[in-house]
Order: C-alpha cells, then structure tokens, then sequence
C-alpha cells in the first residue's frame, strides 16, 4: 500500500506545476515543500488540489462525513491512508467521495518494501521525466459535532501492482493509482459515471517509472532531510 509519500519541491514550483494559487498562508508553506518522508501513520497536512483554483493543505486519514464522534474519527482516518480501486464505489468510507468528491495528490515519489528471505528492502519509486506527478485520491469534509470545526481529510487510491511494483511489493502487489498530466483535470471533472471514474484506475506504465533501493535508516531521519534519497551504498565486493 502507499503510506510514505514524498514532495520535495517548493510551495510555489508545485503551485506553478498545477496553475493553481496556494489556498494557505506562507506560514503554513512548510506543510507543502522539502518534505523528502511524509508518513500517513502521523495524519499529517500535505497538499491537495481539487477542482477548485487553490492548493489547500488536508489531513492524510479519511473522515466520512456521516462520523458521529471524534473518538470514531481517530480510529477510522487509521483504516482510510488508502482506498482499493476495486472496491471504492462500495465501502461506505469511500462511496460518496469517489463519486463527488476526487482529488489529485501530488508527489515527487514513493517508498515502498521489497519482502525476501526474512529482510524488508526499502525503494524510493518514482516517474521518469515527471519532477511532480499526481496520484488519484479522494477528500471529504467532516464538521465535527463537538466542536463545529471542519476537516478536511484525504486517501490515496491504491490499485493492481504494475510489473515493476510486483517486484517490490511482492506481498500483496499493490501501487498507488497514478494519473497521467493529460489525465489530471478530467479526473478532477464532477459528472464522471463510474465505468469512467474506474478507467482512471490502472495499473501505470512501468516503462515510465524507475526506482531504487535506499537506506533502512530513513525512517528515523528528520522528513525535511534529502539524505533520505540518497540510494543505498553496497558494501566493498557487492
């Protein structure tokens, strides 16, 4: 699945990127740049474009906006850092907004672990001649009865595992679902049938992607750090 994301460019390159003006103040640029890790499992900000002409910042964990209570929220936006394309239109976390409410998730790449004889191999992945490329996602807006305050909250949708990614997430061969730049506003478009809405989400062309193997250690490094995809050193001999 996609949980660690990456978006090391600037505020303004990405605002420039998707024609868009930032819909957040310079003090909260940092949510949206230089960020070489982003985990999902620490529900951060990170930037979002939606048919609107703005970037905005959301939270990565999914609240459906029929949550009762801000204790259900903290345990569903756990279970929502992705959607699988093959059941979206039917999980009621995900039906309405799949429908009514798509994203674009921008990113400079993705790690992801290859699983082999008891050891986990972490990869940096991303695509060829594209500084940023969008994964499709999906957003709601979720009033919080308690205190009346919005969030808003994305998913990054997840599909079949392309021929690369088969090779690296060869434990359940998944990927996110990545846009073309051709594809990007139509999927942003808001009268989409589902037949249509489901083409978006194939498995990309692994011709157009590259990756690499990196350090165990980034986890535990500072996300604003570039060492983090500095590929991995092989020792004297191999």
């Amino acid at each position: 699945m996609c949980f660690h994301n990456s978006m090391t460019k600037k505020a303004k390159q990405l605002a420039n990127r998707y024609q868009r003006k930032l819909g957040f103040p310079e003090t909260e640029a940092e949510c949206a740049e230089n960020l070489y890790h982003v985990s999902a499992f620490t529900n951060p900000l990170y930037p979002v474009i939606t048919d609107s002409r703005e970037i905005q910042l959301y939270h990565w964990g999914l609240i459906p906006f029929w949550t009762k209570t801000a204790e259900n929220a903290e345990s569903i936006r756990t279970k929502t850092y992705n959607a699988r394309a093959e059941s979206i239109f039917n999980k009621p976390s995900f039906r309405d907004s799949i429908t009514t409410k798509r994203c674009l998730i921008p990113s400079t790449g993705w790690f992801d672990w290859r699983h082999e004889n008891g050891e986990k191999t972490p990869y940096f992945i991303y695509v060829k001649e594209e500084e940023i490329f969008s994964m499709a996602g999906i957003y709601s807006e979720w009033k919080c009865p308690q205190t009346q305050q919005i969030l808003y909250t994305f998913s990054i949708i997840t599909t079949e595992a392309n021929d690369l990614m088969r090779c690296i997430h060869n434990t359940n061969f998944r990927m996110p679902a990545l846009l073309s730049r051709e594809e990007e506003e139509n999927w942003l478009f808001p009268e989409l049938n589902r037949n249509t809405i489901e083409a978006f989400l194939q498995p990309f062309d692994s011709n157009r992607m590259e990756a690499y193997v990196i350090d165990n250690n980034f986890l535990k490094k500072s996300p604003h750090d570039p060492d983090i995809l500095l590929p991995r050193k092989t020792s004297p001999g191999g």
